[in-house]
């Protein structure tokens, strides 16, 4: 089995790749979102000690979550850049995935269990605002419009990647873990700020601390959706997902060469979100020599690359096909 890392004639290849994915992993958006979150926690946490509206509790809170689940994706965006080593031979791609999980369930305790648990607690004993109304009407209405524009940055980083996808097959498919990530926190948190608006604003209105309760209890369910939905895609780049359907199809033209049975079977997996490895046994000549089967791999790996610029680490085997060896061999992913 020869293995080749890019070199000579890939180099423009692999740069090319790099200069497309291996630094595009969104982090104008997160640098634009942790500040936001930032500068939101501290008005949220004002004017819940001016209100004591569980609300704004529950929001400030969540924007903290926020804010420290940025931070992870840039540590983890940080790691991933490691060389590969003795004992990581294939490198600390999936570090991204690793943080990226790590958020989901920061999302998942600290967002969502707690705004439930003060939603349920203010409802059982439920009081109004009393003082500084205002003040949450106009911290929320501001948080809008800060939040509003770190989702539209992090949908302009997230286009060229999404190219004509639907939003949900991107979410779904994505191998990039942090542009789905910052886009369901942002548009999540601003349903979350529009139920808190409601909430708190209701009860202005009726004096009824329930309404509060009630929006607090709502942004709780939200968090909790998305990060389920998050942990559920995450765990399945962890544990090593295929390439793309897209992505697959190129490597097998270019394997296949116009010969479509060349290939006697054929494996992908993403090591990270920009690095595929390929694993492929293709059929040779009985008649070649040593020289001309180590030359049809070498001319292979280079129309791989040519193809899919994420293929950095490609294994070939060649072998002479054997139907019943090689033909119960159907999951080629």
């Amino acid at each position: 089995m020869t293995n080749h890392q890019p070199s000579g004639d890939n180099t423009e290849q692999v740069q090319t790749a790099e200069a497309h994915g291996g630094h595009g992993h969104g982090s104008g958006a997160i640098i634009a979102a942790l500040g936001a979150n930032l500068g939101i926690a501290a008005l949220k946490f004002i004017a819940y000690a001016l209100t004591r509206s569980s609300s704004m509790l529950a929001e400030g809170i969540h924007s903290v979550a926020d804010s420290g689940n940025q931070v992870l994706l840039l540590v983890g965006g940080k790691a991933a850049q490691k060389d590969a080593d003795a004992e990581h031979p294939f490198g600390y791609g999936r570090n991204r995935y690793f943080y990226a999980f790590v958020v989901s369930i920061i999302i998942f305790a600290l967002g969502g269990l707690f705004a439930l648990y003060e939603g349920i607690e203010k409802w059982q004993h439920p009081h109004g605002i009393d003082s500084w109304a205002w003040v949450p009407v106009a911290v929320l209405v501001g948080s809008i419009l800060l939040e509003g524009n770190s989702f539209r940055v992090a949908v302009k980083e997230s286009k060229p990647l999404k190219g004509n996808q639907s939003w949900w097959r991107f979410l779904r498919t994505s191998k990039n873990p942090e542009l789905p990530v910052l886009l369901l926190e942002d548009a999540g948190a601003l349903l979350g700020l529009i139920l808190a608006l409601i909430g708190v604003g209701m009860t202005l209105i009726t004096g009824d601390g329930r309404w509060d309760a009630a929006g607090t209890m709502a942004i709780g369910v939200l968090l909790v959706a998305i990060a389920g939905f998050l942990a559920v895609e995450i765990k399945s780049l962890l544990i090593g997902e295929a390439a793309s359907t897209e992505d697959l199809a190129k490597i097998r033209a270019a394997l296949q060469n116009g010969d479509a049975g060349r290939i006697i079977h054929l494996k992908t997996v993403h090591l990270g979100p920009e690095e595929i490895l390929v694993a492929a046994k293709i059929r040779i000549s009985d008649s070649a020599t040593g020289l001309a089967v180590a030359r049809e791999i070498d001319e292979a790996e280079v129309r791989i690359r040519a193809a899919v610029p994420a293929a950095r680490v490609i294994y070939l085997e060649p072998d002479v096909f054997d139907p019943e060896r090689d033909e119960a061999k159907e999951f080629e992913r």
